[in-house]
């Protein structure tokens, strides 16, 4: 996969004329790339795509122009997967806030207890370290940035036919796994390069 580069970046008028096109075409996009663990978490895989259309609704929504353009790239190319790697935004989605608060005051370090499985073998989700994402009283964010680096072997057994790959959280407040659809499974084989 490449960075995103200023020369990506349409002008806010030039969106703004393809950006219901874009946006059904990203929508279709997540179709597969969405994954539900257990009651409370949502995980998206992200890829170019998804990142570019985040950094053009981000400069849309707040107008920042040039000046804003560089921070939006550090921030949204770190989640471009790099070609040896997947990489996913992670959500623990509670809508109720006094149950939010209270589940995720028991979720600290949840980040370190993420791994994806395939066919048994275990990858350790690398958190993004942009912040910290854990407070010091134990209470864990909302949104969670994760990586997962793959060795050649572990691509090839990931594009095997019939591979089973498995998401998988083991903190003790949150054990859920999710078993990753054959659909999810060919769209993610395309962020291996």
């Amino acid at each position: 996969m490449t960075a995103i580069t200023p020369a990506d970046i349409l002008p806010l008028d030039a969106y703004e004329k393809v950006r219901k096109q874009t946006r059904a075409a990203i929508i279709a996009l997540k179709r597969d790339r969405r994954l539900s663990v257990g009651p409370h978490i949502t995980v998206f895989f992200e890829c170019r795509d998804t990142m570019l259309y985040q950094i053009h609704e981000m400069l849309r929504a707040e107008k920042g122009g040039a000046a804003q353009l560089e921070g939006e790239l550090a921030a949204y190319n770190t989640l471009v997967p790099n070609g040896r790697e997947l990489v996913a935004t992670m959500m623990i989605e509670i809508d109720d806030e006094r149950l939010r608060a209270r589940v995720l005051a028991g979720l600290g370090g949840i980040e370190e207890t993420i791994a994806l499985e395939v066919d048994g073998e275990a990858i350790p989700a690398r958190p993004e370290d942009d912040v910290e994402r854990t407070t010091a009283d134990g209470k864990t964010s909302s949104v969670h940035f994760l990586h997962f680096p793959f060795s050649p072997a572990q691509v090839d057994r990931f594009r095997r036919p019939g591979a089973r790959v498995v998401f998988s959280v083991s903190h003790p407040g949150y054990g859920h796994m999710a078993v990753l659809p054959p659909a999810m499974i060919a769209a993610l084989m395309r962020d291996f390069t």
